[in-house]
């Protein structure tokens, strides 16, 4: 399962801002190559995120943070009673499951960057105590903050990999490279 956005032109700031958010996407798909789901559910280190749970995560926030733009809810709402399954794996869910809904989301956003007329369209940010009450943000920030949130995972997805069997973003970039499996 590959997910590629490529920038239309030099110097075209959709196309590049969606290409870095890609290669954000892609630390934390190269981090589950390889795995079985018992090895992607895992949590090998001191916290309690695994690489299945990561990816679930990732795709849900970006999901939700695209509906937000469009004036939609977002798939699924999270509060303080279901915050907890934002990081996991439940019921028949898979690391499949969730990459093939990921490429979903992936294609979405950019569906949605490329037809919007600016990056300097606004919406509002969600009510939330983390955020200034009645601000809005551009779609440039918009997707600044997915990069950032991808990005955050994705080291995160390192640590968890290179715990588990002492692969690297390094070794896994050559894997993919040369058509490892994913998930088994």
């Amino acid at each position: 399962m590959v997910m590629h956005v490529r920038a239309e032109a030099p110097g075209d700031e959709r196309g590049a801002l969606l290409a870095f958010l890609d290669e954000q996407r892609g630390g934390i798909r190269r981090a589950v190559l390889g795995l079985t789901e018992e090895q992607a559910r895992s949590t090998p280190s001191a916290s309690e995120l695994s690489l299945g749970g990561l990816v679930k995560h990732v795709a849900e926030v970006e999901q939700g943070w695209i509906a937000r733009a469009k004036g939609e809810p977002p798939a699924v709402e999270r509060n303080e009673s279901n915050w907890h399954e934002c990081f996991r794996l439940t019921g028949e869910e898979t690391v499949a499951s969730q990459l093939e809904y990921w490429e979903k989301v992936a294609a979405e956003t950019e569906a949605f960057i490329r037809s919007a007329p600016s990056l300097d369209v606004t919406f509002p940010l969600p009510n939330a105590p983390w955020f200034p009450p009645d601000e809005r943000v551009s779609l440039r920030w918009l997707l600044l903050h997915l990069i950032r949130e991808t990005a955050r995972h994705a080291g995160h997805a390192d640590i968890i990999r290179e715990s588990l069997d002492g692969r690297t973003a390094f070794e896994l970039v050559a894997l993919a490279r040369n058509g490892a499996p994913g998930p088994a």
